[in-house]
């Protein structure tokens, strides 16, 4: 089977050759790796497409997800200047801020442009963005969508490289854009003290999101990521899952999987109390199923649940097994997982969340020994 087909056939739940090997790979994580220019990487569209597609080469994955799109092909000229010093760089903006770009990790804002926050007990529809024109990638730290080159790197990826490998989008959970819009303990009092306006907030964003997603999967692609980081027992109870993020994920969902494209969600740390209402929402499977002492997630455990109703991608601990681990642990842990994994037609051998920026390549390059050692399923 060619890599696409082995994907689609996992993610299908149906028979194929081996269990396939796919990572999300962390931003810092492919700096180390590529050695090439942060803001570079950051920024311009065929720096990232490139990096995207040597890595998944020198790790033999299966697939490539493309986590930053609608990348603006003049962006420097909102650059004043970029100043490099032992491979960092200092982006000022002619905005006035300051962006600075560390060679192993996301860049970080030391000077941000102030935003007017509305308080959540009055904040009304009108008040909310019309379109979705950024990525809320972390705290304060938004990647712009660029209106008339929303989805060129999925295109040419899909056109390109489709046909052998699975290709896969990356849309944000509305809750992200809650607690993105008010700060995450704002948003978090919000849900406590205004829920109703936390509700009309994230459904303004489900829609805005939906249609984003709905665009998105018309470029080619195989697969949507919904990236929840948030929605674990870590952050949020198992209620307030069921009342602020899983309506709004699930219509998500549902619009997507109308298209023939399949979609899953990556929640980060404990989520073993969840993990059936996750797959309520209607996705094709989920990402993470971090172990301890990361997560609350037993592999076993969880397949006996839900196997057989989703697809399943992830749990090896990209710390305490691939960062710190030797050789021998690596590989036995690896051949632990995927003899969990080969009981069921939607596993997925994928670290947890991402592979961490110091992994080095050698201990990533294990997966893809482990899937011809052990994985096969002929």
């Amino acid at each position: 089977m060619t890599p696409k087909e082995r994907m689609t056939a996992a993610m299908n739940l149906e028979p194929h050759d081996r269990i396939p090997v796919m990572c999300q790979m962390s931003i810092g994580h492919m700096l180390v790796q590529l050695g090439v220019s942060p803001s570079e990487f950051w920024f311009g569209k065929n720096v990232f497409k490139v990096g995207l597609l040597k890595l998944r080469e020198q790790y033999d994955f299966d697939g490539i997800l493309v986590s930053l799109h609608g990348h603006d092909p003049n962006w420097k000229s909102r650059v004043e200047t970029i100043k490099s010093r032992n491979g960092r760089e200092r982006v000022i903006l002619r905005t006035g801020e300051i962006m600075d770009f560390p060679n192993d990790d996301l860049p970080v804002y030391s000077r941000l442009k102030n935003r007017d926050v509305i308080p959540m007990n009055s904040i009304t529809e009108k008040d909310l963005p019309p379109s979705l024109d950024y990525i809320p990638v972390s705290q304060n730290l938004n990647f712009c969508i660029h209106p008339e080159r929303r989805f060129e790197i999925l295109e040419e990826l899909a056109n390109d490289w489709g046909g052998q490998y699975s290709i896969h989008g990356e849309i944000t959970s509305p809750f992200d854009y809650l607690l993105n819009s008010f700060g995450a303990e704002g948003a978090l009092i919000g849900l406590m003290d205004h829920p109703a306006q936390c509700l009309m907030v994230l459904a303004h964003f489900a829609k805005l999101i939906k249609d984003l997603a709905i665009d998105m999967c018309a470029t080619g692609i195989d697969a949507i990521k919904i990236s929840s980081p948030f929605s674990g027992s870590g952050f949020i109870s198992k209620d307030a899952y069921r009342k602020f993020v899983l309506p709004f994920e699930k219509d998500i969902a549902t619009a997507v999987r109308r298209k023939g494209v399949h979609v899953y969600t990556h929640t980060c740390g404990p989520i073993n109390d969840r993990l059936e209402a996750m797959l309520e929402s209607g996705i094709s499977g989920i990402e993470c199923l971090d172990p301890p002492p990361l997560g609350n997630v037993e592999l076993n455990d969880a397949l006996n649940r839900i196997g057989g109703r989703g697809f399943v991608k992830g749990n090896v601990d990209s710390v305490n097994t691939l960062l710190l681990g030797t050789e021998s642990d690596i590989l036995e842990d690896l051949k632990m997982r995927i003899g969990i994994g080969k009981r069921w037609n939607g596993y997925i051998l994928s670290t947890a969340c991402s592979i961490a920026p110091h992994v080095p390549k050698e201990h990533v390059l294990l997966m893809s020994k482990a899937v011809e050692l052990w994985g096969d399923l002929g």
